[in-house]
């Protein structure tokens, strides 16, 4: 029976979060605790990689992190964005955190739609003559960049964060007694193992979202008794109902 569930993830946002559904629904408690944080590079550890935001006239965001990264860094070295910067982003809720910063006009704001980089090439391709910036995550793998060199389009990637471990304090390993934990990326389960070195999964269930963090799950020794997405249940929210479902009879 599951009662208390570890969303590894920050507290949603808004109040009408789909997880808050469940715990009405399911009589369950989600306690939404990330096991990494994002850090913004300094201006000083930026600027060493060479890089000057104004030689590029657009931006591509693959995150939020992305997005606040980019102005923080733009505002702390005193840089005016000019208003014609283009900004292309993987996917439309990407897109509209923009707002936050810039006032969003169509003609400068591209998005995707399948939330990967691959979903965007046809839009990137159409503005062949811009000179693309990529900001990325110090954790990060060449697909961006090998994709970009095979459209010939002209790019350059630079780290603007980098993911640390965010570590639980002494109470909170005390009083660790989760029947469920979900798992949205690979860092996270590798924070798992680095907060509790000795951790036996039992009868815990655990949730994993993607492919990697599903491979990373096993590598570890784990046992997924949660999968998503999935062709049925595209989000994690669906698949937990479901699994809720079936198990808390």
């Amino acid at each position: 029976m599951i009662k208390k569930i570890l969303v590894s993830q920050p507290k949603p946002a808004s109040e009408k979060s789909p997880y808050y559904d469940i715990e009405k629904e399911y009589g369950v408690e989600c306690v939404f605790r990330p096991f990494f944080k994002v850090e913004g590079l300094t201006a000083k550890e930026f600027r060493q990689q060479k890089i000057n935001l104004l030689d590029y006239t657009a931006v591509v965001f693959t995150s939020r992190h992305a997005v606040d990264n980019y102005f923080k860094l733009a505002k702390e070295m005193r840089i005016t964005i000019p208003e014609d910067m283009k900004y292309f982003c993987v996917i439309e809720t990407i897109a509209l955190y923009i707002q936050k910063y810039v006032q969003y006009r169509k003609r400068k704001v591209f998005f995707g739609d399948t939330g990967k980089i691959d979903g965007l090439m046809a839009q990137m391709s159409r503005h062949k003559g811009e000179k693309y910036l990529v900001p990325l995550s110090s954790v990060h793998n060449d697909d961006v960049k090998n994709l970009l060199d095979e459209k010939k389009l002209n790019h350059t990637e630079c780290v603007m964060y980098r993911t640390i471990s965010n570590d639980f304090t002494e109470e909170e390993i005390k009083s660790f007694d989760y029947d469920m934990m979900i798992f949205f990326s690979p860092t996270g389960v590798k924070a798992l193992k680095k907060n509790f070195p000795k951790f036996e999964q039992g009868k815990i269930a655990l949730g994993a979202f993607g492919p990697a963090t599903m491979k990373t799950v096993t590598d570890e020794g784990l046992r997924i008794d949660l999968e998503a997405p999935t062709k049925e249940f595209p989000s994690m929210t669906g698949a937990l109902k479901d699994y809720l479902k079936r198990n808390n009879k």
